[in-house]
């Protein structure tokens, strides 16, 4: 019996070439397209102004399914995480979170992650599988929905790329899901709302810069080659001189600047002169830095800095002319926070 095929794995264009082999007239894309997308619908059925005919033909083709929600945690601020079963029973986590006047949703590329951070724990859960274009966007539409249904005053308008995975590790699927989402019958979010996190692969960087689908964030996490290879294995084959050079290069609109994520470890990256480090480090890249106190993990053997050393690690940036501001986290209590997902409960 041949798998039915998930509409929303398919890029426009592929949707075309699909109903075009069914022997259908192409501009039956954009309104299946927006069923899909901007009405978030999942019965095939009910694409009231799609023909009978082909939505029965189409039912026997295809299906539209969403990743499953498993569970479902509330922060005491405000943040929801969600834990999402895939069809082969795999399963990733995604994450939203509540800012002034709209949602940001961190989203995951993978099942697991093979780069094994010491400070993250999803790094410890190893690879699994890339995510499908699929199965990135399903997660967006699970959190739409969950809004939809809340009435909520606060819609979705940012998007991070900062969850399980490495983005730039699972690029072709990223790239169409980033395609997808600009699509002005589909999710239509700017470029300007979506962020993509990486943690220092060099391949596929110039190639996302050159597309203007987002904007980079670098997890940096140490001002030097020898502690960044301490805790972040990805040095030892993509060394610190490596990435700032391709970082150099790295294509930016007038007046962007790279941002650079520093998740302050007590005692390991935290110190007055590590912050003199980092300053001499980002002096020949436009930089701002995105400074994180560590949100404790069971099992990784770090702990949170107190204020007073974030405080004086963020002075010393500032007096020396670069911009650093302090990540406020949120959903730590959840485990939602920056380093804590990972897909426990999934039977």
């Amino acid at each position: 019996m041949t798998t039915p095929v998930n509409l929303i794995d398919l890029s426009f264009h592929e949707l075309e070439a699909f109903l075009t082999a069914m022997g259908e007239a192409p501009y039956r894309a954009r309104q299946i397209w927006q069923w899909l997308w901007q009405k978030g619908c999942r019965d095939i059925a009910a694409f009231s102004d799609v023909a009978k005919s082909l939505r029965a033909a189409l039912a026997e083709r295809a299906e539209v399914r969403w990743p499953e929600v498993v569970r479902e945690q509330a922060s005491r601020d405000g943040t929801a995480k969600f834990l999402l079963r895939l069809a082969d029973g795999e399963a990733v986590e995604t994450v939203l979170i509540p800012e002034k006047d709209h949602y940001t949703q961190c989203l995951s590329t993978q099942a697991g992650c093979a780069l094994g951070c010491t400070f993250c724990a999803t790094g410890r859960m190893g690879f699994r599988r890339n995510l499908t274009p699929g199965e990135i966007l399903g997660q967006i539409l699970v959190a739409r929905q969950w809004l939809w249904d809340r009435q909520s005053a606060l819609a979705l308008r940012n998007l991070v790329f900062m969850g399980m995975g490495e983005p730039l590790l699972n690029y072709d699927n990223l790239l169409q899901a980033l395609e997808a989402l600009h699509h002005p019958q589909g999710l239509d979010f700017s470029s300007r709302r979506i962020t993509l996190s990486t943690a220092g692969i060099v391949k596929n960087l110039l190639a996302f810069g050159a597309t203007g689908l987002g904007s980079l964030a670098v997890s940096l996490h140490a001002p030097n080659q020898e502690l960044r290879a301490e805790i972040m294995p990805v040095a030892r084959s993509t060394p610190l001189s490596e990435l700032m050079a391709a970082l150099k290069d790295y294509p930016l609109k007038p007046r962007e600047r790279l941002t650079f994520e520093y998740l302050l470890l007590d005692g390991v990256n935290d110190s007055p002169a590590q912050a003199r480090e980092l300053v001499r480090l980002l002096s020949h890249v436009k930089a701002k830095v995105n400074l994180i106190a560590f949100n404790p993990v069971p099992g990784i053997p770090y702990g949170a800095p107190s204020p007073a050393r974030v405080e004086a690690f963020q002075d010393v940036l500032r007096q020396k002319g670069l911009t650093a501001t302090l990540r406020k986290s949120k959903g730590a209590d959840i485990a939602a926070a920056c380093g804590q997902l990972r897909n426990e409960g999934v039977a």
